[in-house]
């Protein structure tokens, strides 16, 4: 696809004026560094980056809120006023179709952030089982900005006091700059940080006052990718897509008790019976040395191929080659040394527990 075919976010200008490195990304044209990733993977660890995500879909729903829960895996009973839920998406045989964020920043209906890519399939899918119960309000006029790391709770105590009395996974309507800003303490990174929807019309003016804050540099994607690595954290696609389910992506922390009980989520009868019986591959993370194993590397134990890496790169913070596979459910237990076959040269590697760095999430 050519840039001229790709989509702009609102901040397109601003990433071409800051030296940014323009790439294809989920139809969009968008920064895959700045700096450097290592640089830029370390400031965020470090200090604050300031990420634009606003690719990703967003969107309100309001009406009957069982319609919804009926296609996601979350119990839309308990979200509360100023929560937010990570949930699934299944299809009717339990593979993940996406991801999303669902939140409760205000008492009109319910807040959706969903993947860029399946963005449009996502809202159909919603929009065509909820008709006449419910509306999907898709917002294509706001903008999404995420401020991650440790002293991001420092900038938004400048510029929007309100946001740090939030701890992970709340939300809120927050003035930021003059702007109702829909704020949450999240983000994709294992960091302490704020996801920040604002109007696209006020985008670059809130990402320049972020940007001239002195903790504040400007990342992208490929310190993105490396940042949500190393915290374990899933890309859609990649890591889970619709031929996996929650079970064998380890996810099922993702299914609420009560969904699960009832058996009323999409694919619940698959599912359920995998709890029960076990599935034959699991998601499990490696380490290693030298070069980093590559999404679609072979995974060899005594000879035999054993699994697949999905996701794979090296970790800054860690110091070393880092990923994440899917591998014979005998073989999944943490510690177990296995062969990765890179550039067709097998490279030791051991199972690994995730997140590979501590998560440092504010929990208050």
């Amino acid at each position: 696809m050519s840039d001229t075919a790709l989509h702009h976010t609102p901040l397109h200008a601003l990433h071409e004026e800051l030296g940014g490195r323009m790439v294809p990304f989920a139809g969009y044209a968008m920064p895959v560094q700045y700096e450097g990733i290592m640089a830029e993977h370390n400031h965020t660890r470090d200090a604050a980056g300031l990420f634009d995500v606003s690719h990703m879909g967003q969107a309100r729903y309001t009406g009957d809120e069982s319609a919804l829960e009926k296609l996601i895996t979350a119990d839309l009973t308990v979200l509360r006023p100023g929560e937010q839920k990570y949930t699934l998406l299944p299809n009717d045989q339990g593979g993940i179709l996406d991801d999303l964020m669902v939140s409760r920043p205000d008492a009109d209906g319910v807040f959706l952030v969903v993947n860029a890519a399946t963005k449009d399939a996502d809202f159909a899918r919603i929009a065509q089982a909820t008709q006449g119960k419910g509306t999907l309000e898709i917002l294509a006029d706001r903008a999404l900005l995420a401020l991650q790391g440790p002293k991001a709770k420092d900038v938004m105590a400048r510029l929007a006091p309100d946001a740090t009395k939030l701890i992970f996974m709340q939300c809120a309507h927050v003035d930021l700059l003059g702007t109702d800003a829909i704020i949450s303490r999240s983000g994709y990174t294992g960091e302490d940080g704020f996801e920040i929807s604002v109007p696209a019309v006020d985008a670059e003016r809130v990402a320049r006052a972020l940007l001239n804050e002195d903790e504040v540099k400007p990342i992208g994607l490929g310190a993105r990718d490396s940042l949500r690595l190393e915290a374990g954290l899933c890309l859609y696609g990649h890591d889970m897509d619709e031929t996996k389910t929650p079970v064998e992506a380890t996810l099922m922390w993702a299914v609420a008790k009560p969904r699960r009980e009832r058996r009323d989520f999409p694919g619940a009868d698959t599912v359920m019976q995998q709890v029960a019986d076990g599935v034959q591959r699991k998601r499990v993370g490696f380490m290693m040395t030298g070069a980093p194993a590559r999404e679609g590397a072979e995974i060899v134990k005594d000879g035999n191929v054993i699994g697949v890496v999905t996701s794979g790169g090296f970790g800054p913070t860690l110091g070393g080659p880092v990923g994440m596979a899917y591998v014979d459910t005998e073989f999944a237990t943490p510690g177990t040394e296995v062969d990765i076959l890179v550039r067709d040269k097998a490279r030791p590697a051991t199972l690994a527990k995730m997140p590979f760095v501590e998560q440092r999430y504010y929990r208050g």
